[in-house]
């Protein structure tokens, strides 16, 4: 059973989502994936994840790191749930790159390369946007690419996070973010 809550951020209403073993979604109001993998039979309820997971993001909102993770249950192909475990490893206020995941993901596999587009397709399908910081990955040029809640939401969290450097980082000329 999943259970759902909403929280007001300063960036719009989020929605929450969790199972009995942790946070199975948060996901911005009108994002390209919204609710995406929510059950169809969903209560609304406050369990102690969304707690959690709220007072997380009271803290995140707040212009500070998190010193706690709320738990998580990433529901999502093997490979998927491997590039959302790098994501879990970006140090609050700085960014990588596709590429650098990419690498990094194929010498975990034992493998010499890995596409960079397959890893952006399991980055942008991310459920649990925010906490698992898919926000944090830009293209190789600074290109803000890639962030299903829309490029200003990213901004934004960069700009919050102090990690967005003016003139480095720029809207891609082709988004399929909203």
């Amino acid at each position: 059973m999943q259970y759902t809550s909403t929280y007001e951020s300063p960036l719009g209403k989020i929605l929450l989502a969790a199972d009995d073993e942790g946070l199975t979604g948060l996901w911005f109001d009108k994002e390209k994936y919204y609710a995406l993998n929510l059950a169809p039979e969903h209560e609304e309820k406050e369990t102690p994840a969304l707690k959690e997971t709220k007072r997380w993001l009271d803290v995140y909102f707040s212009g500070k790191e998190p010193d706690f993770l709320p738990p998580i249950h990433m529901i999502g192909t093997s490979f998927q749930r491997d590039v959302w475990n790098i994501l879990l490893t970006i140090p609050y206020g700085k960014t990588t790159t596709y590429g650098a995941i990419s690498q990094q993901l194929a010498k975990q596999r034992g493998l010499t390369r890995m596409s960079a587009q397959a890893v952006g397709g399991a980055v942008g399908h991310n459920e649990i946007s925010i906490i698992v910081p898919c926000h944090r990955v830009v293209g190789k040029n600074g290109s803000l690419t890639g962030y299903a809640g829309g490029i200003d939401k990213k901004t934004y969290l960069l700009k919050l996070e102090g990690s967005y450097e003016e003139g480095r980082f720029f809207p891609p000329k082709h988004s399929t973010a909203p």
